[in-house]
């Protein structure tokens, strides 16, 4: 059976977040500027006001003012409240799953309100279609039936601790390509869980602001740039490529984060896409 003492660590992250004060957005240094970066809405439906997320952990386990970017986009404010949480340590579907895998998982909860969002949660020991080589989670939407009363949507998150640390929980681990910079210390002490909240907080992210794919995004829907994904590898000021930005470091743990958590958690969240300056919003 999967270890389950990150349990609440997600819990935590998801459940509320308090992120330090100061905000800025994004600067390049460079000799040509970049043109800004603009996300076209395409006059879809977002996820709006109270917004509720279900776990469903398989069988494994926002800041703030990180997560008020969000009341940026068309519509207002989405606030986050973890309603359900199921725990699966059966590997009812095995070990070795695919999309329609993760649909049926994500209809574990009964998703009875349309602003819900159904999160799976994959074990370290679990392989996902497509999981390491060209993504460490996603999200959809699925259409009313077994377990959705309405259109609903659910995002998967897979633990990349023994599969791909280096691909899906950098900076806390050495980068499969590209500069080889020190990684950073996780700051709740597990490369895979820390990882998978970065990933989770990305997707949370971009399921409020493009949750049915005709909201938020940038290029062809089948591979849509969106809110946080158009910010990815930058979580502090001064980012670029290798390198992940200015962000705090405990004094006795070493361990680097950017936003404050209940319970005295630290966490690292990605930078978000912000429409009114056209730019990547980080929370330090």
């Amino acid at each position: 059976m999967a270890p389950i003492y990150s349990f609440p660590i997600l819990f935590l992250f998801c459940s509320t977040l308090i992120s330090p004060n100061l905000s800025t957005t994004r600067k390049l240094n460079a000799l040509v500027q970049e043109q800004p970066l603009v996300l076209k809405y395409h006059n879809g439906a977002l996820l709006k006001g109270n917004v509720t997320v279900n776990l469903i952990w398989a069988p494994q386990p926002a800041t703030s003012s990180w997560w008020k970017t969000t009341e940026n986009y068309k519509g207002g404010s989405s606030n986050l409240v973890v309603r359900h949480q199921v725990l699966l340590e059966n590997y009812s579907l095995g070990k070795a799953l695919k999309k329609v895998h993760l649909l049926a998982l994500s209809k574990k909860v009964t998703n009875t309100l349309p602003t819900s969002i159904n999160v799976v949660l994959t074990a370290k020991d679990v392989a996902v279609d497509g999981f390491c080589m060209n993504r460490c989670g996603t999200h959809g939407s699925a259409l009313p039936g077994r377990g959705l009363a309405s259109r609903g949507t659910y995002i998967w998150v897979g633990n990349s601790e023994t599969q791909c640390p280096g691909y899906c929980a950098w900076p806390f681990h050495q980068p499969i390509y590209g500069p080889q910079t020190p990684p950073l210390v996780a700051p709740n002490g597990d490369v895979g869980v820390d990882g998978m909240i970065i990933n989770l907080a990305t997707l949370l992210a971009n399921t409020v602001t493009n949750p049915f794919n005709n909201g938020y995004f940038q290029g062809p829907p089948t591979a849509p740039i969106e809110a946080a994904t158009a910010c990815t590898g930058v979580f502090g000021s001064g980012s670029y490529p290798g390198y992940p930005g200015r962000v705090l470091v405990d004094k006795v743990s070493g361990a680097s984060y950017n936003a404050h958590g209940i319970n005295g958690r630290k966490y690292l969240v990605p930078a978000m896409w912000d429409p009114q300056t056209s730019g990547c919003k980080t929370t330090v």
